[in-house]
C-alpha cells in the first residue's frame, strides 16, 4: 500500500498570524513524501527512512520520536495491541528542517498508507487531527497550519484560535521557490519578534494589522481568479517583514534577484533569517528566474503550480 502527501508554502501572514492576525498556505504538489507498507517476511515493524538516516528495526527509534508516535498513536486509535509484521519505506523530495512541511507529510503519508493497508482508513479530519498532535514533538506550539494544508491538500486561510478554512482557487498560479541554505529556527525568530512587539507594542501591532490586510485581499484574489495581483501584496509583505527584522541579507538578496529576472512579487516565506523566499512568475519565465537565483546563491529552487 502506497500513500503520498505534499509539502507546503506559507504564501502571507507569517508572523503576524502569531498575534490572531490571519495567515495563508498552499500545498506544493511538484515535491511530495511518499510511504510504502508491504507484509514483513521478518517478525517485527522494519522501517526505511533515509530522510532520517534511519534502516532498522522500528524499536531502536526512540518512542518520543514522531515517526515512533505516528505508528504508536495509530495503532492506538485502531486498537491494535499486537501489530503485524510490516516493511514500511519513506521516500522524500522535501528537505528537511526548509519550511516546507515535511515532518507534516510524513505523518500524514504514514498514517494513510498505514491505515489502508490496516484495512481502516482514517477520515481526513483524523488524519489532520492526529498529524497536528504529532507537530507538538517538531514545534513544540505548532499554528496547525501545517498539518491541514497537507492533510485536505488544499489552500488554507487560518486565524489563531478559529477553525481553519480551506478555499479554492479560481486560476493557478506559478511560484518558485528558493532556499538560502541558511538554517532558520523558527522558534528563534517567533521569540525575537516577541521581544521586540513586547517594547514597542503599538508599533507591531500596526504592522500585523496591515499584514492582515494583505493576508485578506490575497485570498480575495485567488478565490477571484486575479493571481497576478499578488505580486505587489508580497512585495508590500516582504516590507513589513524586514521592518519586523525577520529577513536576513541572503532572503533581501534572492528576493531582489528575483524581481529583477522578472518576478511580479517576491517574499521570504515561514520563519525567515534564513531558510525560503518565493517569487510570483509568469509560468514562461520560471525557469529564468529559478537560474537567476541560483546564480545569486539559492542552494535549491523549486517550480511549482499552485492550486
Amino acid at each position: 500500500m502506497k500513500s503520498s502527501a505534499p509539502g507546503k508554502i506559507i504564501l502571507f501572514g507569517e508572523h503576524a498570524v502569531v498575534y490572531s492576525r490571519p495567515a495563508l498556505a498552499a500545498p506544493i504538489r511538484q515535491a511530495r513524501v511518499e510511504a510504502e507498507v508491504l507484509d514483513s517476511d521478518s517478525p517485527g515493524l522494519w522501517l526505511d527512512a533515509p530522510l532520517i538516516n534511519f534502516h532498522g528495526e522500528l524499536s531502536a527509534l526512540p518512542a518520543d520520536h514522531p515517526i515512533s508516535r505516528v505508528f504508536s498513536d495509530l495503532f492506538q486509535r485502531l486498537s491494535l495491541s499486537a501489530p503485524p509484521d510490516l516493511r514500511v519505506s519513506i521516500k522524500s523530495d522535501l528537505p528537511v528542517a526548509a519550511g516546507l512541511g515535511s515532518g507534516a507529510a510524513v505523518s500524514v503519508a504514514l498514517l494513510r498508507a498505514l491505515s489502508e493497508f490496516l484495512h481502516q482508513p482514517l477520515p481526513v479530519e483524523q488524519v489532520n487531527q492526529m498529524t497536528f498532535e504529532i507537530e507538538k514533538l517538531y514545534h513544540g506550539s505548532p499554528s496547525g497550519i501545517d498539518n491541514a494544508v497537507i492533510a485536505y491538500d488544499m489552500p488554507v486561510y487560518f486565524i489563531k484560535g478559529k477553525p481553519i478554512e480551506t478555499f479554492a482557487c479560481a486560476k493557478p498560479f506559478t511560484l518558485v521557490v528558493a532556499d538560502t541554505g541558511v538554517p532558520a529556527p523558527t522558534k528563534e525568530s517567533v521569540g525575537g519578534v516577541r521581544r521586540l512587539w513586547l517594547r514597542d507594542t503599538n508599533r507591531f501591532e500596526a504592522l500585523f494589522d496591515e499584514i492582515a490586510q494583505i493576508s485578506t485581499m490575497a485570498r480575495h484574489f485567488i478565490e477571484t481568479g486575479r493571481p497576478e495581483a499578488l505580486g505587489e501584496l508580497m512585495n508590500q509583505n516582504h516590507e513589513f517583514l524586514q521592518e519586523m527584522t525577520v529577513s536576513s541579507a541572503e532572503l533581501d538578496a534572492l528576493v531582489a534577484t528575483a524581481r529583477k529576472a522578472g518576478a511580479l512579487g517576491a517574499k521570504l516565506s515561514g520563519g525567515g533569517r534564513g531558510g525560503n523566499m518565493i517569487a510570483l512568475t509568469n509560468q514562461a519565465q520560471a525557469q529564468s528566474v529559478a537560474q537567476a537565483l541560483t546564480s545569486a546563491g539559492a542552494v535549491r529552487t523549486l517550480i511549482t503550480e499552485i492550486c
